[in-house]
């Protein structure tokens, strides 16, 4: 077992009390016997400047006296430092960089960020670089920061080339980075990930009530969020820190057991992955392929029924999605759609296909083969080789069929094709598919997501619809929250035999998540790289 700590902690624009606040934290992480501690995002420095030659002269540059003083209290303690700072680089650049620092103080290695987040745009340079795996006595470590977590690319990478144990620096005000961005990416790759937030003020104190007027927020919403937490290879949290004051949080892990990547039902979850399929994602940016489809549908999930597919057709359901493999002759589907607008949206076994259907009253207007072979099919051994955009009156539509909804890649595909609703019928067979997986795809892809499965109690399944509260940068049609990007959920009540909920198509067109900063478009390109590559 090995004992790592998270430590969360506010950082100014006085650079000395900043030092001492981080060799504070490292002093409690020691003294509780912690291997290894990760302190949060710019550490140096509060990360807001007046142009880009104040952020210059305010980072850190490599031997200085800030990264030596940590690097001597990393050997003193012989402890592992992972610290968020900003660094002038010899080139020029000045980047916002993952500092990796040993027992014995050197520096094993660097990582500088991939995906900046809106201001940073302004005064910092992205990393050119994928993020390295450190190998170690403790194990193979990756790193990254912030923004790179609201993703799925960079630690997907960091997992495909052997990491273990993924260390995430925070300097965010968004609740929904401890509930869903950070435990996700532990429980999608299985590994552990220890992510360390800031507290306190974000902006500086003189300017901070001008500012949060402006964006129409309260002050408090624009301080770290907290939650320093350190998450398991299955998404549990095993410890978290609370949501305001400086504090640690420390566990006892066995970093080995994120070598098991085996889903519950014998499938490996990487080795089961199709590189090929996923080269549709190393393309830049470019024109959106339509326009935006209608503001607001309504969708629905419902049993095998055909009186209960009837009852919601008619009463203006658009979109109904049924359980994979659902219980209801094709024909009898039909029949309970005729005279209304809607589609419906279930699975079926062909020979050695499992391939989802999208029905309407006038027949099977479209199909879709499952793309992943998963063990808990044994027959599915003829793969679909795509993923295939549906146009209907009210939006572009895509079907993942099945198993197909563990892999992140499967969901990125569709935001590059331009989806606005993504209907998935299949049988969650672990907690955190419904619970951080679905909902994770939903905010990074801003795409609608109606997700229907059977479970032991009957019909299982949540609707996932984007709201139009999206980030600082869109007016709020109520007070702001402090969730970014966190999709409106619908759950289904017990024993329901379906539920409906409104989704809205027309705002999956907005992918800005800050100034500057877009989901999809702005997904960095060396880790695609990795995606791509069938070496992994």
């Amino acid at each position: 077992m090995t004992r790592v700590a998270a430590a969360q902690l506010a950082a100014g624009t006085d650079v000395a009390e900043n030092l001492d606040a981080c060799l504070r934290m490292i002093d409690t992480a020691a003294e509780a016997g912690a291997e290894l501690v990760v302190l949060p995002e710019f550490c140096n420095h509060l990360s807001w400047y007046d142009d880009r030659a104040h952020a210059r002269r305010m980072a850190c540059t490599p031997g200085d006296s800030f990264l030596t003083t940590v690097a001597e209290r990393a050997a003193a303690h012989e402890i592992y430092v992972k610290i968020g700072v900003t660094l002038a680089r010899e080139d020029g650049r000045t980047t916002a960089t993952s500092l990796l620092f040993g027992p014995d103080g050197d520096l094993l290695g660097e990582s500088d960020k991939q995906i900046l987040m809106g201001a940073e745009n302004d005064h910092l340079d992205r990393g050119v670089d994928d993020s390295p795996v450190i190998d170690t006595p403790l194990g193979r470590i990756g790193m990254y920061a912030c923004m790179e977590g609201v993703i799925n690319e960079v630690t997907r990478s960091l997992t495909l080339r052997g990491a273990h144990l993924l260390l995430n620096s925070l300097n965010s005000f968004a609740t929904d980075e401890a509930s869903l961005h950070i435990p996700v990416r532990a429980a999608e790759n299985r590994v552990w990930v220890v992510a360390a937030n800031k507290i306190g003020p974000l902006l500086p104190d003189a300017q901070l009530p001008a500012i949060a007027e402006r964006l129409g927020v309260p002050p408090d919403r624009l301080h770290g969020a907290g939650e320093s937490q350190i998450v398991a290879p299955d998404g549990t949290c095993v410890a978290m820190a609370p949501a305001t004051g400086e504090a640690i949080v420390i566990a006892d892990i066995d970093i080995s057991s994120a070598d098991d990547k085996f889903r519950e039902d014998g499938t490996d979850i990487i080795a089961a992955r199709r590189p090929e399929l996923y080269e549709k994602l190393d393309t830049g940016p470019r024109e959106r392929l339509a326009g935006p489809g209608a503001p607001a549908i309504s969708a629905a999930i419902a049993t095998a029924s055909g009186r209960e597919i009837r009852e919601l057709a008619t009463a203006g359901v658009d979109l109904i999605v049924l359980p994979e493999l659902a219980d209801i002759p094709i024909p009898e589907v039909l029949r309970a759609l005729t005279g209304t607008s809607g589609y419906v949206v279930t699975t079926v076994r062909d020979g050695a296909a499992h391939e989802g259907l999208l029905l309407h009253a006038s027949g099977i207007v479209g199909r879709q083969r499952q793309l992943h072979h998963t063990a808990r099919h044994p027959w599915l051994t003829l793969l679909g080789d795509e993923l295939t955009v549906f146009e209907l009156p009210w939006g572009r539509v895509a079907l993942v069929v099945g198993d197909d909804s563990i892999f992140p890649e499967t969901f990125r595909l569709a935001a590059v094709a331009d989806v606005d609703v993504v209907a998935v019928p299949f049988t969650p067979a672990e907690s955190w598919e419904l619970r951080l997986g679905l909902p994770e795809r939903a905010a990074e892809n801003r795409l609608n997501i109606v997700a229907a499965g059977s479970a032991p109690s009957g019909l299982t399944g949540e609707i996932y619809a984007l709201s139009p509260d999206f980030t600082l940068w869109t007016a709020w049609s109520g007070p702001f929250t402090g969730v970014i990007s966190h999709p409106e959920v619908t759950t289904l009540p017990p024993g329901a035999l379906a539920v409906r909920a409104t989704v809205r198509p027309a705002q999956a067109v907005n992918r800005t998540v800050s100034r500057g900063t877009d989901l999809v478009a702005g997904r960095p390109l060396r880790p695609l790289d990795t995606l791509t590559s069938r070496t992994h």
